[in-house]
């Protein structure tokens, strides 16, 4: 079975709507989302209605910070999105809401476990930037796999039977194999607000059959979405972000 793994879509219905239809071709049977669906972006809305449907469909869904912090106000963010996140809250009706409050935290699917940050705790919404973030990661979870996303940066990091840590800078569409004699950790870059230098939108497959994970990118219109943004009211570093990729 082929998995398509989304992480930080960030309320960018294109590049969504780009890397769906990518995975479409590519024959992906199940869909994962791991989390911020909102925030930052200018199509809070839209890009929830798509993930309901395919929820409805069988996606696993998964909820990150952004998504826990239209209901919790006490969630820290920066200045911009803080900003971005009261835009957001009043663009969302009732549905959208009490589907972003009903989203678990993390997700087993057999060896498999799906989170949006690190599974070590929550609400605190650790990052995995590194190897030995990845380490206490591993170790703060029995699953052998853990796909997660929250820096928007792809990596992937993985412990050999003797303790040793191994981690990689995957390289799009390259195919990665995952040893089931080892436990690991990918990291998934960001659908919607990459932050690598590359403004094309990021996820991953991962065939089930050959335990090989593959990263993508995905291209969109991103100056679209960047006016979209200022049309929108939202800070103009936002939509800068969104050109410049990181």
């Amino acid at each position: 079975m082929r998995i398509a793994l989304l992480a930080d879509i960030h309320a960018n219905r294109r590049a969504l709507d780009a890397c769906l239809e990518h995975a479409r071709v590519l024959g992906a049977e199940r869909l994962v989302f791991l989390g911020d669906f909102v925030g930052y972006g200018p199509d809070p809305s839209d890009v929830l209605q798509r993930i309901m449907a395919e929820t409805e469909r069988g996606a696993v869904v998964v909820a990150g910070n952004h998504d826990q912090a239209v209901a919790d106000t006490r969630e820290s963010m920066t200045s911009d999105a803080e900003i971005a996140m009261a835009w957001t809250r009043g663009q969302l009706g009732p549905q959208a809401r009490e589907f972003l409050a009903s989203l678990p935290m993390r997700f087993e699917d057999g060896p498999r476990l799906y989170v949006h940050a690190s599974p070590q705790t929550y609400p605190e919404w650790i990052y995995v930037h590194d190897g030995p973030a990845a380490k206490r990661a591993l170790e703060a979870s029995r699953a052998q796999m853990v796909f997660c996303g929250h820096t928007h940066l792809p990596a992937l990091h993985g412990i050999t039977a003797t303790g040793q840590l191994v981690s990689f800078q995957p390289v799009a569409k390259v195919p990665i194999p995952l040893s089931r004699h080892r436990r690991w950790l990918s990291v998934i870059g960001a659908v919607g607000q990459s932050r690598d230098g590359d403004p094309t939108a990021a996820y991953a497959t991962f065939d089930t059959d050959r335990s090989e994970i593959t990263h993508w990118r995905v291209p969109y219109d991103v100056e679209a979405t960047a006016q979209a943004i200022l049309l929108a009211g939202l800070p103009p570093s936002l939509a800068a972000r969104l050109l410049r990729g990181r």
